[in-house]
């Protein structure tokens, strides 16, 4: 288990979305949960989402996306192997995930881990996502910018670069250290010797995203949409004119369905609760039975949540729960859904729930039988 030194609300008050910062031994004794060869074999897998970014013999940048037969690249300095959404396959590395649930389950993207080699790196860029850079093997020397407009260009079809920047921090990072950098804040890191970087990223949908979104799941669930109409028609003298009233009525129209953020909530649940990376699922051969999940619960066994999967509810209808793009109706035992959206391991406080709650017992073991929860 990793335990963060950090002194949470300082933080969230001082830096969180608003300047970088250094925390030193973060983790103090760091222990990396994997292992770079076992990097290499995970970017060997056709699911999981993989890239090689080194420098040709012309000193231009490349990137390769997996999956991967071979890595003759990573003999070289100037290398870099970077896996995405770890925490969905491995299960070791998931731990490095719960020290950051301080902040937002549904706002955590994934854990991305890199692998570099003297050099290697990814070039100077800006995220649309926060992060947090944590030390593992080895050094890497980082350099971060203020936030500021910068010309961004695409260094290889792959790789988007920034141009130069002056540096706010300068700083070589050792196993345990953690950088934190804020979305839109310029940076580059270069691995000094043979380094592991594990980068815990936290991701917001834009106005784009949300109005796209929104309309995608309007066309395909609004059968009978409203069209407009006119209420008052009278003959015009300016006929090339849309009137006040008429932009009003097309505007009340437009957003009839999303006039209230309650409106909003069994599409935005259903679409940030939707897995952005491939899981690890594996569902049962044989269904277990709610009798087989109460026993191994008065057994002491504990179900962990699958890496990777998002489980959430809002605040205004704590009985609606959304998992990884579903709906669940959690009314009668909505202290059940939020405990199991709030905790990734659960264990024998679940008995307290099920006592006399039918509905508790079956949805929960449909869970796993879903392959969202499973037994440790």
């Amino acid at each position: 288990m990793y335990e963060l030194n950090l002194e949470i609300n300082d933080f969230l008050d001082t830096y969180w979305q608003k300047k970088p910062t250094v925390i030193k031994q973060g983790f103090s004794n760091f222990i990396d949960p994997i292992l770079p060869d076992e990097i290499a074999g995970l970017a060997m897998e056709e699911e999981i989402e993989s890239r090689l970014v080194y420098r040709d013999e012309k000193d231009q940048w490349q990137a390769e996306c997996g999956p991967f037969e071979s890595f003759e690249k990573l003999d070289s300095d100037g290398a870099t192997l970077l896996i995405q959404a770890v925490d969905n396959w491995h299960e070791d590395a998931q731990q490095l995930v719960r020290p950051f649930r301080f902040l937002p389950n549904w706002r955590i993207d994934d854990l991305m881990i890199s692998y570099s080699t003297p050099k290697g790196g990814v070039g100077p860029h800006i995220d649309n996502y926060d992060v947090f850079i944590i030390q593992g093997l080895g050094k890497r020397h980082w350099r971060v910018g203020a936030q500021q407009a910068l010309s961004e260009f695409a260094a290889h079809g792959a790789l988007k670069h920034c141009e130069h920047f002056e540096a706010i921090i300068d700083v070589e990072l050792e196993p345990g250290d953690i950088l934190y950098i804020p979305v839109g804040f310029p940076h580059e890191g270069y691995a000094i010797e043979p380094s592991m970087n594990y980068s815990v990223g936290f991701r917001a949908p834009d106005q784009n995203d949300l109005l796209s979104g929104f309309a995608d799941h309007s066309i395909d669930t609004n059968e009978n949409a409203e069209r407009y109409g006119d209420r008052v028609m009278q003959q015009r003298e300016k006929t090339g004119q849309i009137e006040t009233q008429e932009l009003q009525e097309l505007h009340r129209v437009m957003l009839a369905n999303c006039a209230t953020p309650e409106q909003l909530i069994p599409w935005l649940g259903k679409m940030l609760s939707e897995a952005k990376h491939d899981l690890d699922l594996a569902p049962p051969d044989i269904a277990h039975t709610n009798e087989q999940v109460i026993d191994a619960l008065n057994e002491g066994v504990q179900f962990i949540r699958l890496g990777g999967l998002r489980a959430m509810y809002f605040e205004q209808n704590p009985s609606l729960i959304f998992i990884n793009g579903e709906q669940f109706d959690f009314e009668g035992c909505s202290e059940l859904g939020q405990l199991l959206c709030d905790q990734d391991e659960v264990a024998g406080e679940l008995l307290a729930h099920f006592s006399d709650n039918q509905q508790a017992i079956d949805l929960f073991t449909a869970l796993i039988n879903k392959g969202y929860w499973y037994a440790l």
